[in-house]
């Protein structure tokens, strides 16, 4: 079986252009994260997935409905934000903070070999997600990340029986990627005046 970043939408093969992102093919990506969390085990961020599923749905239901006007993800926002409604926006917004607290999850998990998953998970929600929690949302995700598999389970799980070497390059490109449309649609939404990741 492959690792499982090679069975995915890769964020690598999501078209970025003139116009941004493309819209289709960056959903596609952000269903397969949102699947990975499976691979922590049983409800451990629940709450992180019920979040971004809810968030790709609701960028998803403006995409579908739009499809022709929204080819990529600023042209999403921009038209929205002409007609009056910011409900995908948002959605938008809350979707880019969640991608970015995963991939600064796994940066850690890359760069500091000797940590362990609840250590590389908590840095990264101290720095990206902290501040828009209330303290009962804290306190959750304190014990939700107290929960997360040993580092060794987490790799063993996501390279499904592949070569955790090939597992760690694959890895490497998604989140390269990843943290690229990350930098580029914080920077749009937050110039727009759409929303602060």
């Amino acid at each position: 079986m492959a690792p499982y970043f090679e069975t995915v939408k890769s964020f690598a093969d999501v078209q970025i252009v003139a116009d941004g992102v493309d819209s289709a093919s960056f959903l596609e990506a952000s269903d397969g994260l949102v699947n990975m969390f499976d691979l922590l085990g049983s409800g451990v961020f629940s709450f992180v997935q019920t979040d971004l599923r809810n968030n790709i749905a609701g960028v998803r239901m403006r995409y579908d409905s739009h499809q022709h006007l929204s080819p990529t993800l600023e042209k999403l926002v921009e038209v929205e934000v002409q007609d009056g409604h910011r409900n995908s926006t948002g959605c938008l917004v809350r979707l880019v903070r969640g991608l970015a607290f995963t991939c600064q999850a796994l940066q850690n998990v890359q760069s500091d070999r000797s940590a362990e998953l609840h250590v590389c998970f908590k840095r990264a929600y101290d720095t990206v997600l902290r501040h828009h929690h209330t303290f009962v949302i804290r306190s959750v995700v304190s014990v939700a990340i107290r929960a997360v598999p040993r580092r060794n389970d987490f790799y063993s799980r996501i390279a499904q029986g592949g070569s955790v070497d090939k597992l760690d390059e694959e890895m490497a490109k998604w989140l390269t990627a990843l943290e690229a449309i990350v930098i580029r649609m914080s920077s749009f939404l937050k110039g727009g005046g759409y929303g602060n990741v």
